[in-house]
């Protein structure tokens, strides 16, 4: 028997300085402190559109050596965003924050590339329509993304609540 989860709730990240980690993801992402746990020396944020609790926790636990890239253990986190407008905001955003590692096209969702203070990797990212995945519904190439290209095609289109695909319906 599996357990059925419906999706990923929250992400939990240790960080050096939790104060600088803290106004580097308020800075990227609008994110609000909803909860701190000071003996843990933790907090726990929320992006502005989610109704969920929180969206990351953040646990400070000083300055340790960073794990090679490559290493066992969490390679990235993917935040969604709902237009393909958003992601062209988010590029800017995180290129000003110095932040910005890469960018490229998997097909069924467009991808821009970041790292936070401490190393930790993230993606932003936009899905296609789910009827548009066609060829991409099994494969996920490593392509050029061509943000102006795809703007011009799906400037609008909003796809993050295809995420409730198939969820229950009260009743």
């Amino acid at each position: 028997m599996s357990v059925p989860a419906v999706r990923l709730n929250h992400a939990v990240l240790f960080v050096a300085d939790l104060e600088r980690s803290l106004a580097f993801y308020s800075a990227a992402f609008d994110m609000q402190v909803v909860a701190r746990e000071p003996r843990a020396n933790a907090a726990f944020l929320r992006l502005p559109l989610s109704g969920n609790h929180h969206d990351l926790g953040l646990f400070g636990v000083g300055t340790q050596p960073p794990r090679p890239r490559g290493a066992i253990g969490l390679y990235h986190l993917a935040w969604q965003v709902d237009t393909l407008d958003d992601l062209d905001r988010a590029r800017v955003t995180l290129a000003e924050l110095g932040a910005l590692t890469g960018e490229s096209s998997h097909g069924a969702t467009k991808s821009v590339y970041a790292a936070d203070p401490d190393g930790n990797e993230f993606e932003v990212m936009w899905m296609l329509p789910r009827e548009e995945w066609g060829a991409f519904e099994n494969s996920a190439p490593i392509e050029r993304l061509d943000l102006a290209g795809d703007l011009d095609r799906w400037s609008g289109v909003r796809t993050a609540h295809e995420l409730d695909r198939g969820a229950p319906t009260g009743g």
